[in-house]
């Protein structure tokens, strides 16, 4: 039995998909695409493969699906394994279609009999399934696994000389349009300052700014923030924003819908201030101050500053 892994180069996430894949058996190949990803072995990555051909330059999801099915046909695994992120979705996506298999995403745990525990509406359900399938296709849920180490050596690095045909590059990436941006990347922060509908306006993230200079913060909000306008979608944390995994997660007038929990729950603690003693993100809070956010955020930012005086 063995197990092939879509490694993201830069991306943590793919060291987390490592790690669960290690629970289905080896030897563990990997591919990456482009360029080699260094340390795989300490994971327990025994062989990477590196896909290389002119027209990897840039992300094409049919593509990288193209050099999968092409790898999978040298290695013959039993489960082929990505990150839970964007690309790692898709690509799979677009391999289960070429190679009509079924396809789990967002698991968190494996057995060796086939079944997968996988988190289902935003996080609020766990679901046991079993893929019905020789070849099993699954991405992990992000920041659900831990990325653990092993005594392994150094992988060994083989090319793979990826064939591909125009139709695989039809859909590619041909520019990155930046978002400005400044300060700490809300995706990497390690204290995030978040706010919902009870900051009551565009001008009331003010004082969340002022706290997040202070902790060295990146700013968030919820998906309401957005609709209404006052915050880039740049700027969301949820289940269709960004998923974070701070050290300290602030929600400041945030009621704790599901898709907002699912994008925070990777936080290690939650603080949550808020005026409704009923909020139910108090339920997924380690701590919480129950009253009026505008009083509250200044006392904490003013109480910082004394500090550091």
């Amino acid at each position: 039995m063995s197990v092939l892994v879509l490694v993201e180069p830069g991306e943590e996430l793919s060291l987390q998909a490592i790690s669960l894949a290690r629970d289905l058996g080896g030897p563990l190949h990997a591919l990456s695409v482009g360029e080699a990803v260094t340390g795989l072995g300490a994971y327990g990555v025994e062989t990477l493969h590196v896909a290389e051909h002119d027209g990897l330059s840039a992300y094409a999801p049919a593509a990288w699906a193209a050099c999968l099915e092409q790898l999978i046909d040298q290695v013959a695994p039993d489960a082929v394994v990505a990150a839970g992120t964007n690309r790692g979705n898709e690509v799979l996506g677009h391999l289960a279609a070429r190679r009509e298999l079924p396809f789990a995403a967002n698991c968190i745990a494996v057995g060796s009999d086939g079944t997968v525990t996988r988190v289902r509406w935003g996080g609020s359900l766990l679901e046991e399934a079993r893929i019905d399938s020789d070849l099993k296709l699954l991405t992990v849920a992000p920041h659900m696994v831990e990325a653990t180490t092993l005594n392994g050596g150094e992988a060994t690095v083989e090319r793979l000389e990826a064939a591909l045909d125009d139709a695989d590059l039809t859909v590619r990436v041909v520019e990155h349009a930046e978002t400005p941006t400044a300060g700490v990347s809300l995706a990497e922060a390690k204290v995030v300052v978040s706010g919902g509908r009870g900051v009551g306006s565009a001008d009331g993230f003010g004082m969340l700014e002022e706290l997040a200079g202070l902790l060295n913060a990146a700013v968030g909000c919820s998906r309401v923030v957005t609709m209404a306008g006052w915050r880039p979608h740049t700027d969301q944390v949820g289940q269709t924003g960004t998923k974070v995994a701070p050290d300290l997660y602030i929600a400041c007038g945030i009621s704790g819908a599901t898709q907002h929990i699912a994008g925070c729950k990777g936080a290690k603690k939650i603080l949550a201030i808020n005026s409704d003693a009923e909020a139910p993100i108090l339920a997924s809070a380690d701590y919480a101050v129950i009253g009026d956010l505008a009083e509250i955020v200044p006392a904490i930012t003013a109480e910082l500053r004394k500090a550091r005086s």
